[in-house]
C-alpha cells in the first residue's frame, strides 16, 4: 500500500514496524461544542484509512484522544482562553459537565456515521500527572525552562524544527508579528505548562505552582502511554493540526524519547468548504450532523459524499452534492435489492476478479476513494444490463452481493441495514438467522412469513442475509 506522508511530502510504501500490527494515534475532538461537518470529514477519512488497512490484512490499534483541557482560543497567546472552560462559564456548568456532554455527542456522531471505535479515548484531564512528569524530564534534559510559574519548550534546541510544516525558526522569525513575552527566551517557544489565575476553573498542582498543561504535550504523553511505543506507525489529524500542534508534538517526542522520527507516517486530510467558501457561523453556512438529519439526510449520505472526494482534496460541500450522494446510495441499495430477487439457475457469468482488483488497487494507491467508488458503479452497470435482459445466474448474483458487501467493509455504508428498514424488521431477520443456525427450520419459516406479511423479503447469503422492501 502507498500512502502520502506529510513529513516527506511524497507517497511512500506503507509497511508497519511490527509484522501486521499498525499503531495509530488520531487527534480527537476538543469537547466544548458540536463537531461540525468539516471536523467529521477528517474523522471519516481516518476511518477509511483504518478500514483499508484492515481490509488488506493489518490489525490496527487506534487511539483517539479527547482534549478536555489546554486547547486555547488563541494557542500560545497569553490572552487566549481555554475553550472548555470558556464554554462552561457561558453555560453555567462545570468544565467536566461540558466536556462529558460533548464527548458523548461526538461518540454518537461517530456511531451514526459508522466510524469504527478507537481502542481507547484517553482524556487529557486523566493524564495531568504523567504530563507533569514529562515536562519535568524535558527541563532536566534542557529542552524546556521555567519562568514565573510557566514552562516553555525551547525550540532552538529542536533539530529539524519545521520539517513537517515548513515553518522553520528562520521563516517564523522573518514573518514574525508576535508581541515579545519577557518570560520567553525566544518568541516562538511554546507553553508546556501555564500558571492559572485564582478564578481559573481548571487547575492542578505542579512543581511550578498551580496551573494547567499546554495543548501539545498531551499527545506526546498519551501516544506513548496508550500505544506503549516510542515510535508509532501513523499519526492522523486535520490539516489545521500540522502547525503548530503536530510540529510541536514532534519536537517534544524527539526530546522525550531520544528518537529521530517518533511517527513514521503523518496523515492529514484537507478541509471541507461550503460552496467554495470557508465554513463559518457568521456566513450562515456552518452545519453539524444534527443539522443534516433535521433536513432529512441520513448520516451515511454524508459519509458517501466525503468518500466521493480524495482525502487530499478539499470537499466542496453543497446540498446539490449531498442530493447526488443520496441518489448514489439509493442506487447501490437498489442494486443489492435487484440481486436479492434473482431466480435464474443458469445464465451469463460475470468475471469479478478484475472489479475486485480495480477496487483494491484504487484504495492501496493513497486511498483513491473516488476511483474505488467508480469501480463499484462500473460493476453495477455491467450487471444491471444482464439483469435487465434476464441473463444473470442466481449463483453469480450471490457472488456479486458477497463482493459488494466485502467492499462495504471499507465503504462503511452499512448496505445490509439502512435507515429505511425498521429496527423490528432487522430483528426479525436476525431471529430467523439464529433459528436456522440452530436448525429450527419450521420456526425460521414462520419468521419469514411474518416478514412477508410486513412487506419485506429476505435472502440468505454466506454467513449473513439481506432484507429488502417488496
Amino acid at each position: 500500500m502507498f500512502l502520502y506522508n506529510t513529513l516527506t511530502k511524497k507517497k511512500e510504501e506503507f509497511v508497519s514496524q511490527n509484522d501486521n500490527k499498525v499503531l495509530m494515534y488520531s487527534c480527537g475532538p476538543t469537547v466544548y461544542d458540536y463537531a461540525h461537518i468539516g471536523n467529521l470529514r477528517t474523522y471519516l477519512s481516518v476511518d477509511f484509512l483504518r478500514r483499508t488497512l484492515e481490509y488488506i490484512g493489518y490489525k490496527v490499534i487506534q487511539i483517539k484522544n479527547i482534549t478536555d483541557v489546554g486547547h486555547l482560543t488563541q494557542d500560545d497567546i497569553d490572552g487566549g482562553e481555554d475553550k472548555v472552560s470558556l464554554r462552561a462559564q457561558s453555560e453555567g456548568l462545570s468544565p467536566k459537565e461540558i466536556a462529558r456532554h460533548y464527548e458523548e455527542i461526538f461518540k454518537e456522531d461517530e456511531e451514526k456515521l459508522n466510524i469504527e471505535s478507537a481502542k481507547t479515548y484517553p482524556r487529557a484531564t486523566e493524564y495531568i500527572e504523567k504530563m507533569v512528569e514529562a515536562i519535568k524530564l524535558l527541563i532536566e534534559k534542557d529542552f524546556a525552562y521555567e519562568k514565573d510559574g510557566a514552562v516553555f519548550f525551547d525550540i532552538t534546541k529542536a533539530k529539524e524544527y519545521g520539517k513537517l510544516s515548513g515553518n522553520t525558526l528562520e521563516k517564523l522569525e522573518a514573518g514574525s508579528r508576535i508581541t515579545p513575552d519577557s518570560r520567553k527566551r525566544n518568541p516562538f517557544d511554546f507553553y508546556l505548562w501555564r500558571p492559572a489565575e485564582k478564578n481559573h476553573l481548571m487547575k492542578w498542582s505542579s512543581p511550578w505552582g498551580e496551573g494547567y498543561p499546554g495543548w501539545h504535550i498531551e499527545c506526546s504523553v498519551m501516544s506513548k502511554d496508550c500505544l506503549q511505543s516510542d515510535i508509532i506507525d501513523i499519526h492522523t489529524g486535520g490539516e489545521d493540526n500540522i502547525f503548530p500542534h503536530h510540529e510541536n508534538e514532534i519536537a517534544q517526542s524527539r526530546a522525550l524519547n531520544n528518537v529521530k522520527d517518533p511517527v513514521k507516517f503523518w496523515f492529514h486530510p484537507r478541509h471541507l468548504i461550503v460552496e467554495g467558501e470557508k465554513m463559518s457561523k457568521s456566513k450562515n453556512n456552518f452545519y453539524t450532523l444534527k443539522d443534516l438529519k433535521k433536513m432529512g439526510y441520513e448520516p451515511l449520505v454524508f459519509r458517501l459524499l466525503v468518500f466521493s472526494a480524495h482525502y487530499r482534496s478539499p470537499v466542496d460541500f453543497s446540498f446539490t452534492a449531498l442530493d447526488q450522494a443520496k441518489k448514489n446510495l439509493e442506487t447501490i441499495r437498489e442494486f443489492l435489492r435487484r440481486l436479492s430477487i434473482i431466480k435464474n439457475n443458469s445464465g451469463a457469468s460475470v468475471s469479478l476478479d478484475s472489479h475486485k482488483n480495480e477496487f483494491v488497487t484504487a484504495l492501496t494507491d493513497d486511498l483513491d476513494t473516488p476511483r474505488a467508488l467508480a469501480s463499484i458503479f462500473n460493476l453495477m452497470t455491467e450487471v444491471n444490463k444482464l439483469i435487465d435482459e434476464d441473463k444473470l445466474d442466481s449463483k453469480d448474483a450471490e457472488r456479486i452481493t458477497t463482493l459488494i458487501l466485502a467492499f462495504d467493509n471499507v465503504l462503511g455504508l452499512n448496505l445490509l441495514f439502512n435507515e429505511e428498514i425498521p429496527v423490528e424488521i432487522i430483528e426479525l431477520g436476525e431471529e430467523r438467522a439464529q433459528l436456522r443456525k440452530e436448525k429450527k427450520f419450521d420456526e425460521a419459516d414462520k419468521k419469514k412469513k411474518e416478514l412477508d406479511k410486513k412487506g419485506y423479503g429476505i435472502k440468505d447469503l454466506e454467513n449473513t442475509f439481506i432484507i429488502s422492501k417488496k
